[in-house]
Protein backbone atom coordinates (compact mmCIF):
# COMPACT_ATOMS: atom_id res chain seq x y z
CA UNK A 1 0.00 0.00 0.00
CA UNK A 2 2.82 2.32 0.32
CA UNK A 3 3.61 2.38 -2.98
CA UNK A 4 0.00 3.20 -4.32
CA UNK A 5 0.11 5.87 -1.69
CA UNK A 6 3.42 7.50 -3.10
CA UNK A 7 2.42 6.90 -6.95
CA UNK A 8 -1.12 8.71 -5.82
CA UNK A 9 0.54 11.50 -4.31
CA UNK A 10 2.75 11.79 -6.91
CA UNK A 11 0.51 11.20 -9.86
CA UNK A 12 -1.81 14.07 -8.07
CA UNK A 13 0.61 16.65 -7.61
CA UNK A 14 1.61 16.22 -11.60
CA UNK A 15 -1.97 16.46 -12.56
CA UNK A 16 -1.74 19.81 -11.06
CA UNK A 17 1.64 20.90 -12.26
CA UNK A 18 -0.25 20.40 -15.84
CA UNK A 19 -3.50 22.29 -14.79
CA UNK A 20 -1.09 25.14 -13.64
CA UNK A 21 0.65 25.05 -17.21
CA UNK A 22 -2.73 24.92 -18.88
CA UNK A 23 -3.96 28.15 -16.60
CA UNK A 24 -0.52 29.68 -17.26
CA UNK A 25 1.05 29.87 -13.70
CA UNK A 26 3.93 27.62 -15.27
CA UNK A 27 5.44 28.02 -18.76
CA UNK A 28 4.25 26.33 -21.62
CA UNK A 29 7.96 25.20 -21.97
CA UNK A 30 7.62 22.28 -19.49
CA UNK A 31 4.91 21.01 -21.30
CA UNK A 32 6.25 17.86 -22.96
CA UNK A 33 8.41 17.10 -19.51
CA UNK A 34 5.51 17.63 -17.05
CA UNK A 35 3.42 16.01 -19.80
CA UNK A 36 5.33 12.74 -20.12
CA UNK A 37 5.90 12.64 -16.50
CA UNK A 38 2.20 12.68 -15.55
CA UNK A 39 1.32 10.12 -18.33
CA UNK A 40 4.00 7.79 -17.11
CA UNK A 41 2.76 8.25 -13.06
CA UNK A 42 -0.67 7.43 -14.84
CA UNK A 43 -0.13 4.28 -16.06
CA UNK A 44 1.53 3.36 -12.91
CA UNK A 45 -1.23 4.81 -10.66
CA UNK A 46 -3.87 2.64 -13.06
CA UNK A 47 -1.83 -0.71 -12.47
CA UNK A 48 -0.70 0.11 -8.80
CA UNK A 49 -4.81 0.99 -8.10
CA UNK A 50 -5.56 -2.79 -9.42
CA UNK A 51 -2.62 -4.23 -7.41
CA UNK A 52 -4.24 -2.40 -4.61
CA UNK A 53 -7.81 -3.17 -5.31
CA UNK A 54 -6.66 -7.09 -5.50
CA UNK A 55 -4.65 -7.16 -2.65
CA UNK A 56 -7.15 -5.67 -0.35
CA UNK A 57 -10.09 -6.69 -1.76
CA UNK A 58 -12.35 -4.14 -2.83
CA UNK A 59 -15.18 -3.96 -5.12
CA UNK A 60 -15.27 -2.97 -8.70
CA UNK A 61 -17.21 0.63 -7.47
CA UNK A 62 -14.64 0.97 -5.04
CA UNK A 63 -12.03 0.58 -7.69
CA UNK A 64 -13.86 3.19 -10.29
CA UNK A 65 -13.68 5.32 -7.73
CA UNK A 66 -10.06 5.38 -6.45
CA UNK A 67 -9.47 5.29 -10.84
CA UNK A 68 -11.82 8.64 -11.28
CA UNK A 69 -10.46 10.29 -8.32
CA UNK A 70 -7.16 10.44 -10.72
CA UNK A 71 -8.85 12.30 -13.11
CA UNK A 72 -10.36 15.45 -10.53
CA UNK A 73 -8.24 18.05 -9.47
CA UNK A 74 -7.34 17.56 -5.90
CA UNK A 75 -9.29 14.06 -5.25
CA UNK A 76 -6.05 12.55 -4.33
CA UNK A 77 -6.55 13.64 -0.97
CA UNK A 78 -9.74 11.80 -0.89
CA UNK A 79 -8.14 8.73 -1.81
CA UNK A 80 -5.70 9.39 0.66
CA UNK A 81 -7.74 9.62 3.50
CA UNK A 82 -9.94 6.57 2.78
CA UNK A 83 -6.52 4.49 2.51
CA UNK A 84 -5.60 5.65 6.10
CA UNK A 85 -8.90 5.16 7.17
CA UNK A 86 -8.90 1.76 5.87
CA UNK A 87 -5.46 1.33 7.14
CA UNK A 88 -6.17 1.99 10.77
CA UNK A 89 -9.42 -0.67 10.52
CA UNK A 90 -7.13 -3.33 9.74
CA UNK A 91 -4.54 -2.43 12.48
CA UNK A 92 -7.47 -2.21 15.03
CA UNK A 93 -9.08 -5.52 14.04
CA UNK A 94 -5.45 -7.06 13.77
CA UNK A 95 -4.94 -5.33 17.38
CA UNK A 96 -8.29 -7.25 18.75
CA UNK A 97 -7.48 -10.39 17.27
CA UNK A 98 -4.10 -10.29 19.19
CA UNK A 99 -5.69 -9.68 22.32
CA UNK A 100 -8.56 -12.55 22.12
CA UNK A 101 -5.72 -15.08 21.00
CA UNK A 102 -4.03 -14.14 24.43
CA UNK A 103 -6.92 -14.49 26.53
Amino acid sequence: MKVFRLVSLFEGISYLLILSITLGIISRDYVFYFGSLHGVLFITYLISSLHASHKRKWSVIVWLLVFLASIVPFAFIAVEFYIRKQLSEVEVTSYESKELQRL
